[in-house]
């Protein structure tokens, strides 16, 4: 074979374009090599890299361009209300520089309040969305922090230790050490040390780490069964190994990963309160548009007459000033319908609902997350990690008993790398037996792994985990009492015990795990030099390599077909709880090694350096234990799903690690019954793609679980669920989580375990990585939602009662009770305090007990559009009938209104005010507001343009009064306020004292008073607006009893059809 491709003249065919992908895990070495054209001890030539640097292009992640900022900014306007509010602005803008003029000629700054607002309010809004669109796509940015930055290369027949790992290209021969980050996916050519493991449950999901090998597997292995592979990400923990790169960049598996979260992010739905709140601004485009047209055909007369000559309409006379006011009105009109106060007390509500989320460690990265979740359907979870710690730990340890055909059996609780988490059940302490101070210390002293506490209880390993798992049983185990006494010094590390054992027992010479022995072993010597050869490694092969066992007393016995068939049972029993098994034995007649001390001239020394002598070395032993390894669930887990079950969410397991230990896992933690048939509900990844009709099986009842899922499965199943009609929240923590995370309607990251690429792609972050967390979070969801109904409803009535009154206004022909900037003012101001309160309410007690709702559940349903069309109708009757009351009545329900000294008029000339100046005769007295007097005397009939300063402010007080009291009864949808009195929210009552002064700031605060055209109210005058407002209460109550009847006539239905 060539040198770097030279020698034969072949090309290499494999091309970026290519749709079929090399399978060089199914190809033996020597076809690799041809096919990349490569000699694994030369390498690529020089010349060759840039040949293929042309074709492969650079070694690493595409860089996908966003949208850019002018794009996000005109996004931002692509919504139906910000559309209307944008027209009405631009219209009131263009009205102001009409008719902004004042007498002398100057510009009415005042005229120019209400675009102003309102194109503030836009701006706001485009900000805080570009300010989060900009955001978005982090992953692809996090994705890129878990690629290797360097690389060893042999190139051109020398190593290269330190090439930038984007320079590699298909055909180099890359070397891999324990430490190293894999800089690309690659083909294991040859392994230096005896074996090498790689973590890779980050990409696969597998809990443990992986055994490499350099043999083929088959072509259609799914990506946890390349065993020859080396994925771009993933990390050596153990040996080293010589590799060829087979992939590079975007076609690695991590690329695949990159690819799909982009593909995800492009199609983010809306969630399901943005689909509604969208539909209600095209339902009020079409409302407000059919009721300004009614407002003008109403009001033609005033601005456009003709006279009839022989049946036809002739001298046409067009006001244009007259037409400018009405058009005026239909502004306000539009603003009055429109909510502008809702997006800003919604962004509110979900912001107050992330803190209390975050106080229950859910970290909520996306606002409308918030409201998401409270309709959250299916939940699919990942095992390792999420479900489980992620922590191997022992469970169960079988010692030796007083015969050879008797065992003892200790469980241990724990399920962390914390010595302190658990103990073992039943055990001596400080009485540990000749065999169980054996076990503890070939756990503690063959053994190459390291524990460290970190931070308070979170503890942190250095090594594989399932010697780190032993070292931690060995802590668990303490010391005999006169061992602790003498040998036990005054230490914080936690692994003290470990220690002691290893002072005792101080290693020589270690034997490394290979795959045909399948053990390890190490070579101490005591304090008296006596030497020992301490092993553990799978039960089967030490077994075979055993001669004897240890009993209770330390006594040794012959290994025979008994005792053997007794520790075999012992550990299928364990197997078939999905625990993996290791045994422990030792041997103490080492003649070869009897005055070994490391030295390397000794003639032992020899021995150890080939490990093909290693089984010869461990044979005769003395068997002594096994210990049974799993990595636990969590142990809140299983009350958290049956939680679920009752709030009527389904939970399914979504894993990359295999059927068995996954469905052992399953059937502890409650996703499936102990003994239940569970053939049709546990399938692999691969089987479900493989299913005729998928749909059909993910609409089971109960809990499903997929195993040796890859990450184009999860999205499957995700993608299948949505188009169900599921709300699905995906939970993870692995780069092989963040495509399916970024497509759910919630995803849901580890904060401890997770990767950054998680943790950017997800919607919500679990600071405890604590799957309960997420059921506390929907629930918190729920109530968030039920507050934010409340709130939607009540700021939608009240703009209703907005609606209603300048309809009146218009339909009875009388003045202008309300403009513009009032009810901005109050859409935005007066009525963001109680409505955000609203978000306060406390939960229902039974909210985790309820089915979840459906996302297309509407937020307004019939009953409740027509309550609020009757508190709407009332509050327009209310607003335009005290503005009629302070033109025409001396007095109302017993309250005199004429202490300001203003005229009264009959309601003909208040509905008729426009054709004032050809009334002769006509005059008004001057009147009092606060220390101003108005004057007519000049213009009786700017008594109704001027004049009507003092009707206006009632209405306006009216209207706030209304709202207010209105916000109580929106604290519960059918709950009197007897049963649920105000004080059970306190902060409403808090911000309803705030609206109020607020109004009153605006009222007697001159130069405010001014902008909102209103004067100060005398007391007999707020009396008025409490009499007016108050009724509102008794209407909702009034119609609440009904809706309560309705519910328990609607209740009794529904049960007599389940008994029929």
């Amino acid at each position: 074979m060539g040198k770097g491709g030279h020698a034969n003249g072949k090309q290499v065919d494999t091309t970026p374009g290519d749709k079929e992908v090399y399978p060089a895990w199914a190809k033996d070495i020597v076809e690799c090599e041809e096919k990349f054209d490569v000699n694994r001890g030369y390498g690529l030539t020089a010349s060759e890299v840039e040949k293929r640097r042309l074709i492969y292009g650079s070694n690493e992640l595409e860089k996908h361009e966003g949208p850019s900022i002018l794009r996000l900014i005109l996004d931002q306007f692509n919504d139906t209300l910000v559309r209307i509010l944008l027209v009405a602005a631009i219209i009131s803008f263009v009205l102001a520089l009409f008719d902004g003029k004042r007498g002398d000629g100057k510009m009415d700054i005042t005229a120019f309040v209400e675009p102003l607002v309102i194109f503030l309010i836009l701006i706001v809004n485009a900000f805080v969305g570009v300010w989060q669109e900009s955001n978005a796509e982090k992953a692809l940015e996090a994705l890129k922090e878990i690629q290797s930055q360097q690389a060893t290369v042999i190139r051109d027949g020398r190593k290269i230790p330190t090439l930038p790992a984007k320079d590699l290209v298909p055909g180099d021969i890359v070397e891999l050490r324990v430490g190293d980050k894999a800089p690309a996916d690659m083909r294991v050519l040859q392994l230096i040390s005896s074996t090498v493991r790689v973590e890779q449950a980050s990409l696969t999901g597998e809990s443990e780490a992986v055994n490499k090998t350099s043999k083929p597997v088959p072509e259609d292995s799914d990506i946890s069964l390349k065993k020859c592979m080396i994925f771009a990400g993933t990390t050596v923990v153990n040996g080293s190994c010589i590799c060829l790169v087979t992939q590079t960049g975007m076609s690695t598996e991590i690329g695949q990963v990159h690819s799909q979260i982009h593909e995800a992010s492009q199609n983010e739905e809306d969630t399901p309160l943005k689909k509604k709140l969208n539909e209600f601004g095209e339902a009020l485009t079409s409302i407000i548009g059919v009721i300004c047209v009614l407002v003008w055909l109403i009001n033609v007369k005033y601005f456009l007459t003709w006279d009839y000559v022989n049946g036809w309409p002739t001298n046409f006379k067009f006001s244009f000033e007259k037409c400018t006011y009405y058009f005026e009105i239909a502004v306000a009109l539009a603003v009055a319908a429109i909510p502008e106060g809702l997006p800003a007390v919604i962004t509110t509500c979900l912001a107050l609902g992330t803190r209390k989320m975050a106080q229950k460690n859910a970290l909520v990265r996306k606002l409308p997350s918030v409201e998401t979740l409270g309709c959250t359907t299916v939940i699919c979870s990942d095992k390792t990690g999420t479900l489980t710690t992620n922590q191997m730990a022992v469970t169960k340890l079988i010692a030796m008993g007083h015969s050879a055909n008797s065992v003892r059996s200790f469980n241990i609780d724990g399920t962390t790398y914390n010595p302190f988490d658990g103990k073992i059940r039943d055990w001596p302490v400080g009485q540990m037996d000749a065999n169980l101070q054996m076990i503890a210390k070939i756990a503690a002293v063959c053994n190459d792994a390291g524990v460290e506490e970190v931070t308070g209880n979170n503890f942190i390993v250095n090594g594989l985990p399932t010697e780190a798992a032993l070292k931690v049983m060995a802590e668990k185990m303490g010391l005999p009492n006169g061992l602790d006494a003498g040998k036990n010094p005054i230490s914080s590390d936690p692994l003290r015990c470990c220690q002691i054992w290893n002072k005792l027992a101080k290693r020589i010479a270690t034997l490394e795990f290979d795959r045909d022995r399948k053990s390890m072993g190490v070579i101490v010597s005591s304090e008296s030099g006596r030497k020992s050869l301490l092993v553990k490694g799978a039960v089967e092969n030490l077994l075979e390599r055993s001669s004897f066992i240890q009993l209770v007393d330390g006594s040794i016995e012959k290994l025979d077909q008994a005792s053997k068939d007794t520790i075999l049972r012992s550990l299928v029993d364990m197997s078939s709880s999905a625990l993996r098994c290791l045994g422990f034995a030792y041997k103490d007649d080492l003649l070869d090694f009897a005055t070994y001390n490391g030295d390397e001239d000794h003639p032992a020394h020899q021995l150890l350096l080939n490990p093909s002598n290693y089984s010869s070395i461990e044979n005769n032993l003395i068997f002594v234990g096994l210990a049974g390894l799993r990595d636990p669930p969590r142990s809140e887990v299983r009350g958290a799903i049956e939680d679920c079950r009752v709030a009527g969410i389904r939970v399914m397991v979504i894993t990359g690690d295999n059927k068995n230990t996954a469905e052992a896992i399953c059937r502890e933690i409650g996703v499936f019954e102990t003994y239940e048939d569970i053939s049709g509900r546990s399938l692999t990844g691969k089987e479900f793609m493989s299913l005729r009709d998928p749909k059909a099986h993910l609409r089971q009842g109960g809990g499903l679980l997929f195993s040796r899922a890859e990450p184009r499965h999860k999205q499957e199943i995700v993608r299948l669920l949505k188009e169900d009609g599921e709300v699905v929240a995906m939970t993870g923590d692995g780069v092989n989580d963040a495509p399916a995370l970024k497509m759910a309607d919630i995803g849901i990251a580890m904060g401890i375990s997770g990767t950054e690429v998680a943790k950017e792609a997800s919607d919500m972050v679990l600071a405890d990585d604590n799957f309960s967390t997420i059921v506390a979070a929907v629930g918190e969801g729920r109530s968030i939602y039920n507050n934010m109904k409340a709130f939607i409803r009540y700021m939608i009535s009240s703009n209703m009662g907005e609606v209603a009154s300048i309809f009146l206004t218009a339909a009875l022909g009388i003045p202008e009770g309300l403009i513009p900037v009032q009810l901005l003012w109050v859409n935005l101001v007066t009525d963001g305090p109680p409505a955000t309160a609203l978000g306060f309410n406390p939960p229902d007690k039974d909210v985790m007990k309820k089915p979840p709702r459906r996302s297309d559940d509407s937020l307004i349903n019939a009953w409740i559009l027509f309550r609020y069309l009757v508190i709407g109708l009332y509050v327009g009757i209310a607003t335009v009938g005290v503005f009629i009351i302070w033109y025409t009545q001396k007095s109302f329900l017993g309250i005199n209104l004429t202490g300001d000294g203003h005229s009264l008029v009959t309601y003909s000339e208040l509905a008729n005010w426009g054709q004032c100046p050809s009334w002769e005769g006509f005059s008004v007295s001057p009147f009092t507001a606060g220390s101003q007097t108005f004057h007519f005397e000049d213009n009786p009939c700017d008594y109704f343009q001027t004049g009507k300063v003092k009707a206006m402010t009632l209405s306006l007080s009216v209207l706030v009064a209304i709202e207010m009291f209105n916000s109580l009864n929106a604290l519960s949808e059918d709950g009197s306020l007897l049963t649920m009195p105000p004080w059970v929210n306190p902060f409403l009552l808090l911000a309803m004292s705030v609206s109020f002064g607020l109004h009153f700031l605006i009222l007697y605060v001159p130069f405010l008073a001014r902008v909102f055209g209103i004067v100060p109210l005398s007391l007999n005058e707020w009396l008025l607006v409490l009499a007016v407002a108050l009724p509102v209460i008794l209407i909702d109550e009034v119609l609440k009893f009904v809706g309560r009847c309705m519910n328990r006539v609607a209740s009794r239905k529904q049960s007599k059809k389940k008994t029929e």
